[in-house]
């Protein structure tokens, strides 16, 4: 009888914490009187007494457990995915031009755009379209093209296996291996700081990486056990087998400072960065090595013929037959080169080194030369009254 009482004055004071809204809920509806019930028998002296505070016990209910992961949208959530993209254009237009955060905002619309259509098809097993760590990725269709996935390193059976490629920077695997990806798409680094590491090969020790692959910190030392570590020689850090291909590139920091074409082994990810940043001209020799015109003949001859299409351009932004003709349009793939006589790409270089670069802007000078002085009557008096 004494267990009862005990027992009952215990569930008196702990509630439930599920059936709280319940109990006050009873208690409104019922208009119960608290002091008019009878009271529980007390205890005999010397028995403990459960006691509880007017709180409902901490179950850990103030975190939401079932909350839905971030980046995570459903097929009903296809509403405010378009309400988000609303927003985020209205955001663009209130911001900056050309502002940090402005970029930062379209890539967030690119985003939502791409995940929108994503789930706009839901009966396929696979989306066509894949968005993670700024990567977008396309499935392929392509069954008979042997690859190897870049994250588990191992070939990629098209016949039988879902692949996709990210059209940023080509990085390709299989389907069971998006949700494993750990680097972000290295075209985001390429469109916010294009900048090159113009230090030759700037090693620190493989024990300030903690003996750890730089990329996915998989253990690594010199000895192969328990993986080989391979050293970049763009950025001078360590990978391992699986980060590291051996793959070969022409190193922009040999070029600038010894004029060194011959291609060395890197990292699948500095790989990428510079096929990304061959043709983006961030190089101002002038001043990262001014001497290097001093010993390579190729350049000066290229500065030249620059400085002389600058000097004509001028001349074709008032012509009509020049516009008509779009003379200009022969240096497209290379438009820095009617801006400024200064900046240089690492192709700019390499086409210097093996002389196709030179051939080519002699010949397109030579066009230019001949429309000014010969072909148009109007270009040509213009230039007998400014001299």
């Amino acid at each position: 009888m004494e267990y009862d009482e005990k027992l009952a004055r215990f569930r008196q004071v702990h509630l439930n914490p599920f059936n709280k809204q319940q109990h006050e809920q009873g208690a409104g509806e019922e208009a119960l009187d608290i002091t008019s019930q009878a009271r529980l028998p007390e205890l005999p002296p010397g028995e403990p007494e459960f006691r509880c505070p007017e709180r409902v016990m901490d179950l850990g209910l103030s975190e939401d457990h079932f909350a839905r992961p971030v980046g995570l949208f459903l097929a009903s959530d296809v509403q405010q995915l378009r309400q988000a993209i609303q927003e985020c254009k209205q955001v663009i237009l209130e911001l900056p031009e050309h502002s940090e955060k402005q970029k930062d905002a379209v890539v967030r619309l690119i985003h939502l755009r791409l995940k929108l259509q994503e789930l706009k098809d839901p009966n396929e097993d696979e989306p066509n379209i894949r968005v993670l760590l700024e990567h977008r990725f396309y499935k392929e269709k392509s069954k008979s093209v042997k690859q190897t996935c870049d994250k588990c390193n191992t070939v990629i059976w098209g016949l039988i296996q879902t692949w996709y490629t990210c059209t940023g920077c080509y990085y390709r695997c299989h389907s069971k291996c998006l949700n494993l990806i750990s680097k972000p798409c290295v075209r985001s680094k390429v469109s916010h700081q294009a900048e090159y590491e113009l230090n030759i090969c700037p090693e620190a020790g493989l024990d300030s990486q903690d003996y750890r692959c730089a990329e996915c910190r998989a253990p690594i030392s010199l000895r192969g056990v328990p993986s080989e570590a391979r050293q970049c020689d763009y950025t001078g850090q360590y990978y391992c087998s699986h980060c590291h291909w051996n793959d070969l590139a022409v190193i922009p920091a040999r070029v600038v400072h010894n004029w060194d074409f011959e291609p060395r082994k890197v990292s699948r990810g500095s790989m990428r960065y510079l096929a990304l940043m061959m043709s983006r001209p961030v190089l101002r020799l002038r001043e990262i090595n001014p001497l290097l015109f001093n010993y390579v003949e190729e350049l000066v001859e290229i500065r030249k013929l620059r400085q002389d299409i600058l000097l004509m351009k001028p001349y074709f932004i008032t012509c009509r037959e020049a516009m008509a003709a779009r003379l200009l349009l022969q240096l497209q793939d290379r438009q820095h080169f009617v801006e400024n006589d200064e900046m240089y790409s690492v192709q700019d270089l390499l086409d210097t080194h093996t002389g196709r670069l030179g051939c080519s802007l002699a010949e397109t000078h030579t066009l230019f030369a001949k429309h000014i002085k010969l072909d148009c009557e109007v270009c040509v008096s213009d230039c007998l009254r400014r001299r």
